[in-house]
């Protein structure tokens, strides 16, 4: 499969989102339902379903973990850069802190359900279930500063996580799942994936001030280019081959996520400099993603 035929679809449906959002007469309360339908239906299903159906592997895929525990580790690090080199004020800094390192799944979800299919799509949900507490937790304890300090809330009431590790439960005591809902957790699963991108673009704006500029590029920079390249490098150290190698790089390689604004408004932040980064982040993964893509 070309790199084209992988990102053409995948870039077309979140440009589709955008559009329906500025021009199809949804109403702002329709794209807030979508949301939550997503989040806490479709994705949990299709990550449930990928990981039960599934013997469990961890052996195999340990390394693709301490390769995503680097990047993210290293995206934190990084990220803290911003503060004192681009004369953030301390709430800017906690808000757009989390965009050096958060990713956006359901781009994640799509590209390696295309390349690897169900596999592709298990490997990725078993390296989601990781990363995104120790994402969270970096994220959630910046803004627990200066909006309302609910981290513990965040990480475990997170659909995502909750349905990652069930999955694991289940696949580790080797339970079969009944054939009536395996088919239901496919037909949901099949919607997770173009609703999620749709959705993705339906949350773009882009409001940057001057004198944000340069802490946008910078953010943009790690997540786009340093995190990936150092996926490649360590995943290459630890002999991590197919979808495991692939999972690690593209989740280093994706954009920022969306939900990064969701968090930033609900605890106080500057949601709209962050939904800035995100837009940047967005636009400039289409140059960057392609070439990650044709890399491995």
């Amino acid at each position: 499969m070309s790199v084209a035929s992988l990102l053409v679809p995948t870039i077309t449906l979140v440009l589709m989102g955008y559009l329906l959002r500025r021009y199809g007469g949804f109403s702002q309360s329709f794209w807030s339902d979508l949301e939550r339908l997503i989040y806490y239906v479709l994705f949990p299903a299709l990550l449930f379903g990928a990981l039960a159906s599934r013997p469990l592997q961890l052996d195999q895929a340990s390394p693709m973990i301490y390769t995503g525990v680097t990047f993210i580790v290293l995206g934190i690090v990084l990220g803290y850069g911003a503060r004192w080199w681009f004369g953030l004020s301390a709430i800017s800094f906690a808000s757009a802190f989390q965009c050096a390192f958060r990713f956006n799944g359901y781009i994640g979800f799509a590209v390696l359900g295309a390349l690897y299919a169900q596999d592709g799509i298990a490997a990725f949900g078993l390296l989601t279930g990781f990363m995104v507490p120790l994402a969270n937790v970096a994220s959630v304890w910046a803004l627990a500063h200066h909006g309302e300090g609910r981290m513990w809330r965040e990480i475990i009431g997170n659909p995502l996580i909750l349905s990652t590790f069930a999955g694991l439960v289940w696949s580790a005591l080797g339970l079969p799942l009944p054939a009536m809902v395996d088919t239901t957790l496919e037909f949901l699963g099949y919607t997770a994936l173009p609703m999620g991108l749709i959705a993705v673009g339906a949350g773009l704006r882009l409001v940057i001030s001057g004198r944000q500029m340069g802490a946008v590029a910078y953010l943009t920079a790690i997540k786009l280019l340093a995190l990936p390249a150092v996926a490649w490098w360590v995943g290459g150290m630890f002999g991590l081959r197919a979808e495991y190698l692939a999972a690690a790089v593209i989740m280093a390689a994706l954009p920022t996520a969306s939900s990064a604004y969701i968090l930033t408004v609900r605890m106080g932040g500057d949601g709209p400099l962050v939904a800035s980064i995100v837009a940047v982040n967005m636009i400039a993964a289409i140059v960057t993603l392609p070439i990650w893509l044709a890399v491995l």
